[in-house]
């Protein structure tokens, strides 16, 4: 009786995880065909940047190195006047964006903004003007600021690390519970620690699902609309979400008896091929499935990923529970099998971090001269870190004193834990970084192997800096303000100016372009490295009006 009690409840989860299954073969069926892309930059445009044309051209046109997509409302032409200039919608092709614009337009300096979204998901942005007949002072674009919110920028990243601390917390007691958890101990701490860790992949998932619609057409937190869902969810990001969460509802089915007792081979066979296509939903929706060989990117960071959660996961599982809880015997038996797993999932890490590493690095200059380089060279040296730990520990156990004095074994892997929750938070961080090939690369028009960028406060306003390339010779700068509560902040005349003491050299002012009401753009030839004073007025009425100053690193 008890038999025929089982089958029909395996048969009901395996039927409801037949339902999950048939959202992610939806979700797979709607999402787009894109092809492999990263952080598109802009390589020309006609007009010209800064040119001047003898009449107006009757279409702008935008010319990005890499595929990009649209983001509602956000291409603009401004005419002289103030008013708009482009008519009708941009069409996209791959790379070129064609905008219509009216060719009866007025004498004078138009203001052409845009942004799209690359293959990767991540936002491009930028403007530039051009004239037509003879210049004139360059028109505001008075439409919303195509930046995203800074809290926004950081809920993503937030949402990133919940997702991969998810992952350590369902992995490790799934497969510690599957084939190393004694038959005495309770089950329900490890029980518990899977569900809130599935809870949490769920919940970063959506949060990701969210957030992306004010991060790639800017705003804040609740900065969304279901246009701006739709294009969200008609991309490759979105689809992948969709898929993960698929994946879960139809894994949450058969996880459960896993949980509960030791599963059968069908079902713990299932659930891992589950598991391992939910791994691939993370590279799908960032820079792997963008990168130069997008095939071996994406499957290399799924491997990563994977063993990542299984070496974290095991530990924590070690920390919490079987260090504590098991006995002498029962020790002896687990701590040899999880030494060659580790030893194991290292070894997968360090060889697809290798693999990773030469594909989005490219070079070796590259890893010291962009933020993405310089924050894998942190990765590698916590990670290098957590290897020596490692080591230690593995000699204790081959030499059967863990068994016997777990105290020790036990300290060594929390220093392992605490490390490597530094590691997945530079993780999370380096998702949502240029990657280096991309940054040293730069546009055709001149290399962009570095960028500077930092926050200048004051009672009045919070000024975001940003210089790019950072180096000697030609240099943009991006100025945004924000009010106490991070909200853009009307700006009613920017001025900045530069100078290098140590060179003799005295303030140099840089012409700023106002593009929006909080954000400023200017370039400015900088002839010499050293540590450039970047000194910046922001008035925002006739009265008030506050000073801010940055020290510039020019290589």
């Amino acid at each position: 009786m008890a038999g025929m009690t089982v089958a029909p409840r395996r048969w009901a989860a395996r039927l409801a995880a037949a339902a999950g299954l048939l959202v992610t073969v939806v979700a797979l069926l709607i999402a787009p065909a894109t092809s492999a892309s990263a952080h598109a930059v802009l390589q020309s445009s006609s007009p010209a940047a800064a040119s001047i044309v003898p009449s107006g051209p009757s279409e702008v046109v935008l010319t990005f190195s890499e595929s990009v997509r649209k983001v509602p409302g956000k291409i603009r032409v401004i005419a002289p006047d103030g008013s708009r200039a482009d008519r009708g919608e941009p069409s996209f092709s791959g790379g070129v964006v064609t905008i219509p614009v009216d060719p009866a337009g007025a004498r004078g300096t138009y203001l052409v903004s845009f942004r799209v979204i690359s293959a990767d998901s991540h936002p491009v942005s930028g403007a530039f003007t051009y004239s037509v007949g003879a210049p004139s002072t360059p028109p505001v674009d008075s439409g919303t600021d195509s930046r995203a919110n800074p809290v926004v920028g950081t809920a993503v990243k937030v949402a990133r690390f919940l997702g991969y601390a998810g992952l350590v917390l369902l992995v490790g007691p799934a497969l510690v519970l599957a084939a190393l958890w004694p038959r005495r101990l309770s089950r329900r701490g490890p029980t518990r620690l899977a569900w809130t860790g599935l809870g949490l992949v769920a919940f970063a998932t959506l949060a990701d699902l969210w957030l992306q619609v004010p991060y790639t057409a800017g705003g804040g937190l609740f900065d969304v609309t279901g246009e701006g869902f739709g294009s969200v969810f008609g991309s490759a990001f979105g689809a992948a979400h969709l898929v993960r969460l698929g994946l879960l509802a139809a894994s949450v089915f058969l996880l459960r008896p896993l949980l509960a007792r030791p599963a059968g081979r069908a079902d713990a066979i299932i659930l891992a091929v589950l598991g391992g296509a939910a791994l691939l939903t993370w590279p799908l929706a960032g820079h792997p499935a963008a990168s130069p060989a997008p095939a071996v990117s994406v499957v290399v960071d799924a491997v990563h990923l994977g063993s990542m959660a299984v070496w974290l996961g095991g530990l924590l599982m070690l920390a919490v529970f079987l260090l504590r809880q098991a006995d002498e015997r029962e020790l002896g038996a687990i701590l040899p099998i999880w030494s060659r797993w580790a030893a194991l999932a290292v070894s997968a890490l360090l060889l697809a971090g290798t693999v990773q590493a030469l594909i989005e690095v490219a070079t070796p200059q590259a890893l010291f001269d962009t933020t993405y380089g310089r924050l894998l060279l942190a990765k590698i040296g916590l990670f290098a870190l957590v290897i020596a730990v490692a080591a230690y520990s593995r000699k204790l156990v081959r030499s059967r004193v863990a068994a016997q004095r777990p105290a020790p074994v036990r300290r060594a892997v929390l220093v392992e834990l605490a490390v490597t929750v530094v590691v997945l938070a530079v993780s999370a961080t380096l998702v949502q970084t240029t990657p280096a090939r991309t940054a040293a690369a730069g546009p055709s028009s001149g290399a962009e192997s570095g960028f500077f960028s930092t926050r200048l406060s004051s009672p009045l306003l919070t000024v975001e800096v940003e210089v790019s390339p950072a180096e000697r010779g030609n240099n943009s700068v991006h100025l945004y303000a924000y009010d106490k509560a991070n909200q853009p902040l009307l700006v009613a005349e920017w001025k900045a100016t530069v100078a290098l003491p140590s060179a003799g050299i005295e303030p140099i002012e840089v012409p700023l372009l106002r593009l929006t009401d909080s954000h400023a753009y200017g370039d400015i030839s900088l002839p010499t490295p050293g540590e450039w004073q970047l000194k910046i007025t922001a008035r925002t009425t006739d009265i008030d009006q506050a000073t801010v100053t940055a020290t510039v690193p020019i290589r």
